[in-house]
């Protein structure tokens, strides 16, 4: 019985016997690692988003337990991610927290479509630079908002109102000295996070996160510093499974927005994680459209209690492959732990500091940022650089999903840019020269072969009719276009009408001077 079981935790490449019996032991160290890790980022996640402590945890047990026996990538991890916590907290601000099962609900059947339909591989796709971007935009917003959060301070709505009112903030917190101490709370969080991991012995016995978390608790407690803490309702009474009033709300514009936000931003954080995890182990590699159903059916229940959505988190995954998971048990496992918490120890997230889990979300946000990419990228991609810096300041500016879809746009405008390359040939010169050089002109009263080859689209369309302008204005041409692999209507139109128009006027230049006596 327990050989079976531990077959199916390794699936095919799986050994058995003793060799088994070690594995499952690596599995359930590694378990308890990435258990460790989830607690303060589930909690964290769930507070920056507006809604009960409680919602982040179950989004986590159902990445364990739901996403974690489905197959796709082994070793990756699912729960609640700082990737999306600026959409749900904009979504619960707009529609409310009991609107929010129906958007996850609606997202995860989407994704489980995309991957019966084979989509999952062609995420793989989008660019990287809209990708970073949208990340770095997420970052930046989502430190702005945890500043406020730092110092027990409520947050503004919009991104640029949050950036706008840090110097006001500054202001209010060092005229108040219970936000002075809610402050230093978050900024020792910071730095035992920065810190921790340089002490080997101890990162290894704990995580960062849960290290830093602990001992902010600890330090509040001890001193009784009156700063706000996690407000905790309990397991079942924070599920709140969607009804039918909220499914009406589908039938508006900006709900859908939203729905397709968090499909898009959930798939793609969840494939580019799981093609960065398989760089990290040496085991069987993800099937990309499984991993996208086993998402979306994780949503899916995640949407039926109410709960925020999910992707692969590559900070638990990377910890799950470190800490020596060979299979997916790892995974399962740590969702077990996260339920055994969440049902024996509610009260234990009551005495955590908000300003800690601010801090978390603080470096977390800082994480997204591609800080060490962007100068080696501009110098090597410049466009794609641009394509980053653009994406991730619409996201501030505006908001997730139109900062995304320009950031799509952009990077499909720089690829047809790059594509379109048009050269014009001329024939039919008696001195060859090339086209715009007048010299010889008339010499000759046959019409000029212009022969336009390559790839003419909008984009080249400026530059090709400077070309051909360039032509002697007293020569008939006879424009072939055979030579083109791709042209776009406006481009079509716009080089027949440039020739007729061009051979009209030679033709009533050369009717008047026929009129006009020697």
């Amino acid at each position: 019985m327990r050989n079976s079981l531990l077959d199916r935790f390794r699936g095919a490449g799986g050994t058995s016997g003793s060799s088994g019996a070690k594995t499952f032991r690596a599995d359930f160290t590694a378990s308890l690692v990435v258990f460790l890790v989830a607690v303060p980022l589930c909690v964290g996640v769930a507070v920056a988003s507006g809604v009960p402590a409680e919602l982040g945890l179950i989004t986590g047990i159902v990445g364990g337990l739901v996403t974690g026996f489905l197959p796709g990538s082994s070793l990756q991890v699912s729960g609640p991610a700082a990737g999306l916590t600026v959409l749900v907290y904009e979504a619960v601000e707009q529609y409310g927290v009991a609107a929010l099962g129906v958007l996850v609900l609606i997202s995860g059947l989407l994704q489980l479509a995309m991957g019966a339909f084979g989509l999952g591989r062609w995420f793989r796709a989008i660019s990287v630079a809209v990708v970073q971007g949208m990340l770095a935009g997420i970052g930046l917003v989502l430190i702005a908002g945890q500043l406020y959060a730092l110092a027990d301070a409520k947050a503004p709505t919009s991104g640029l109102d949050k950036i706008f009112g840090i110097p006001e903030l500054i202001g209010d917190v060092a005229g108040s000295g219970d936000a002075l101490k809610a402050l230093a709370v978050g900024v020792g969080t910071i730095a035992v996070l920065v810190l921790w991991p340089r002490f080997r012995q101890g990162a290894k016995v704990l995580p960062a996160p849960l290290a830093a978390v602990a001992l902010a608790t600890a330090s509040t407690v001890i001193f009784d510093l009156p700063i706000a803490r996690v407000e905790v309702k309990g397991l079942l009474d924070a599920i709140q499974p969607p009804g039918g009033s909220e499914f009406q709300a589908l039938a508006e514009v900006g709900v859908i927005g939203t729905v397709l936000a968090f499909t898009l931003i959930a798939s793609a954080e969840s494939l580019f994680s799981a093609a960065a995890v398989d760089r990290l182990h040496d085991g069987a590699r993800t099937d990309y459209d499984k991993e996208l159903m086993a998402q979306g059916a994780g949503n899916a229940v995640c949407g039926v209690l109410g709960a925020l959505p999910m992707t692969a988190v590559i900070v638990r995954s990377a910890a799950n492959v470190q800490a020596g998971a060979k299979t997916k048990a790892s995974r399962v496992l740590h969702g077990v732990w996260l339920l055994i918490f969440a049902v024996l120890f509610p009260s234990a997230l009551g005495i955590i500091p908000v300003a800690t889990l601010a801090g978390v979300l603080v470096y977390s946000g800082w994480k997204l940022i591609p800080t060490k990419d962007l100068v080696p990228l501009w110098r090597a991609h410049r466009g794609e650089a641009i394509i980053l810096v653009v994406t991730a300041g619409a996201i501030v500016i505006t908001n997730m999903f139109e900062g995304v879809v320009i950031g799509l746009l952009m990077a499909v405008a720089k690829t047809a840019w790059e594509t379109s390359h048009v050269h014009v040939e001329v024939s039919g010169r008696e001195d060859g020269a090339g086209a715009g050089d007048g010299a010889g002109a008339g010499a000759d009263d046959k019409p000029l072969h212009v022969r336009v080859r390559g790839h003419a689209t909008f984009l080249r369309l400026p530059k090709l009719l400077d070309e051909l302008e360039g032509l002697p204005r007293e020569r008939e041409v006879e424009l072939d276009l055979t030579g083109l692999r791709h042209v776009d209507h406006a481009c079509e139109m716009a080089l027949a009408t440039w020739a007729e128009r061009h051979n009209a006027v030679v033709k009533r230049d050369a009717a008047l001077e026929e009129q006009v006596p020697a």
